[in-house]
């Protein structure tokens, strides 16, 4: 019985950490041929770290990616290994080195470059031509990247028509909430349709504003799905493919024989033989592995936290600082903190003014006990006196209002930069602002704006709710449940709720999603229920926010929209779609 392992390495690369990469492919790559893989398969752009951006205009970063892709070449003793890498030549690739017996054989070129969304790869790259097929131990296998399998007439058609039985895909797909279920459909159906085997493996990690969830898994020629790795978490799936299987199948299913025919007709398939393992005799099955997909508010929460874990620790940072008031938005993110970091490296700080009810003031007290982190309290009440003193005379005669309530915020944030800036334990402020505050600008620049990252930035309120929710059905229940049922204020003035300012959130985040994520016009969310004149409000807070959101730092992407480089829109701009 002629079988194929496969071993799919899910790692988690850093952008220009080229040895630090490299060594992570080289253990696995061991680990892999150590358990009598016949090919082990790593991320797109694995030796680089993905997205690379303007790295790539710097020659020198180019070629020294080549030269670590050809020391690990080296490595591919008795394993075949496929690895994401830039090759160059007069332009420059998105590629997969293709190493054999100690040596780098080939290199495939990605065909297809998505440039939508949060993909730039036109701005970068040249795109490949070539769709050759290896032999390795008697089995034909084909490999592309990425986009490449998202095409039902791209790479994989040409391969399998030129034989491949295994199609090897190596990615750097980012998460959205729902995507994993999306990309199995689509794998599934370019299984079934080119009755072959397809093997997808995925980067895992977080990367600035992305995470990428792996997931990687395995579908045969049936489009059954036979082995899938867990998200958010590195992974190195074996599994072992009953080749038999799929040229019986073939002989069953025969709706691609007059197709093959006449591409063969027109075209020579590129063989390319390949040294492989002489484990195989010796070798026991591997178990079967189908990790369960996470649900849809789970998922999200693990996003956050794995996207909190690396932008911090990837950019050099040990610990945290957080202002928190006592409320639901600043509660979830110093959950997401220390399960990203530990309690250890998480410091809260509580900064009422005249404000600030008792109420919110014991509750970020009771979530810091809870949460095991270090609480400080720091009043603002001198600070905003001192405020309106100083501007008495140019305020004397107006009524108080927006002017005055952002005065607080603002104080707090000098507070929290000010740590940040002085203690080695507060490097970091993370901001605690959702998708609803930023769509709509009720958020204030140089105040609960000010940190370096954005916890929750693409999280709209109502998701808020349900991962605080959920984190709370853990044993410590962090998040007092008068967080939970207590009407959502920003506490800047005496007897404020966010319904003063703003729609419900529950009709709010509808219409949200509909212009922000799908760009509905006017007159459609209208016509999903909606009363004309929210509408209509809304969009303009959303329209004229722009200015603010380019100054916010980055946050995770978790929707299938997110504020920053995955929407851009002009700030001066008379457009209105009504």
């Amino acid at each position: 019985m002629l079988k194929l392992r496969v071993a799919l390495a899910q790692i988690n690369t850093t952008v220009g950490d080229l040895s630090g990469n490299a060594e992570r492919i080289r253990a696995e790559m061991l680990k892999a041929r150590d358990l009598g893989a016949d090919v082990v398969c790593f991320p797109e752009l694995a030796v680089t770290g993905y997205p690379p951006e303007d790295l790539l205009l710097r020659r020198r970063f180019v070629d020294e990616n080549i030269a670590v892709t050809r020391e690990l070449a080296f490595e591919a003793r008795e394993i075949v290994a496929v690895y994401g890498f830039v090759d160059a030549d007069d332009d420059i690739y998105n590629a997969a080195a293709v190493a054999a017996g100690g040596q780098l054989v080939d290199v495939y070129h990605k065909q297809y470059l998505p440039n939508y969304g949060v993909f730039d790869e036109e701005r970068y790259f040249r795109a490949g031509r070539r769709a050759p097929v290896y032999e390795i131990g008697g089995v034909l296998v084909g490999v592309n990247i990425c986009e490449d399998i998202w095409y039902p007439g791209g790479p994989s058609l040409v391969q399998s028509f030129s034989g491949a039985e295994v199609l090897l895909n190596i990615n750097g797909s980012p998460f959205a909430a729902g995507k994993l279920g999306f990309r199995e459909k689509m794998l599934a159906t370019r299984a079934s349709d080119n009755v072959a085997v397809v093997c997808y493996v995925n980067l895992v990690g977080g990367q600035d504003e992305l995470v990428f969830d792996g997931g990687s898994m395995v579908l045969n020629e049936r489009a059954e799905l036979i082995s899938r790795a867990r998200q958010f978490r590195e992974a190195l799936l074996v599994v072992d493919l009953d080749v038999g299987a799929i040229r019986q199948s073939r002989l069953h299913d025969t709706r691609r024989r007059k197709e093959r025919l006449e591409f063969l007709a027109h075209t020579t398939p590129e063989l390319i033989r390949l040294p492989s393992s002489s484990a195989a005799a010796e070798r026991h099955a591997v178990a079967v592995c189908i990790t369960p997909a996470l649900e849809p508010v789970a998922e999200v929460y693990e996003a956050l936290v794995l996207g909190t874990h690396d932008y911090v620790h990837k950019n050099g940072f040990a610990d945290v600082v957080i202002g928190l008031s006592g409320g639901i938005d600043s509660s979830l993110t110093a959950c997401v903190a220390v399960d990203a970091l530990g309690a250890e490296h998480v410091t809260g700080i509580s900064m009422p003014s005249r404000y600030s009810s008792p109420g919110s003031r014991e509750d970020a007290a009771e979530l810091a006990g809870r949460l095991g982190i270090r609480y400080i309290t720091l009043p603002i009440e001198d600070i905003f006196s001192a405020y309106l003193a100083t501007l008495g005379s140019l305020f004397d005669g107006t009524e108080p209002g927006l002017a005055e309530e952002n005065l607080q915020t603002r104080a707090r944030g000098n507070l929290l930069m000010a740590l940040s800036n002085k203690f080695g334990w507060a490097q970091l402020v993370l901001t605690t602002g959702n998708k609803s505050e930023f769509a709509t600008g009720y958020t204030t620049l140089y105040g609960d704006m000010a940190g370096g990252f954005a916890v929750l930035k693409d999280v709209p309120k109502s998701l808020v709710y349900s991962l605080s929710e959920h984190r709370n059905l853990r044993s410590d229940s962090p998040i007092p449940r008068a967080v939970l049922d207590k009407p959502p204020s920003a506490e800047l003035r005496a007897g404020q709720k966010d319904v003063d300012s703003l729609p419900p959130y529950e009709i709010l985040d509808p219409i949200l999603e509909a212009y922000v994520e799908e760009d509905r016009a006017f007159d459609e969310i209208v016509a999903m229920g909606f009363d004309p004149e929210t509408v209509r409000r809304t969009i303009d807070l959303v329209n004229r926010s722009e200015y603010k959101r380019r100054q916010a730092p980055p946050g995770v992407k978790v929707t299938t929209r997110a504020f920053g480089r995955d929407r851009r829109l002009p700030i001066a701009n008379r457009y209105r779609a009504e």
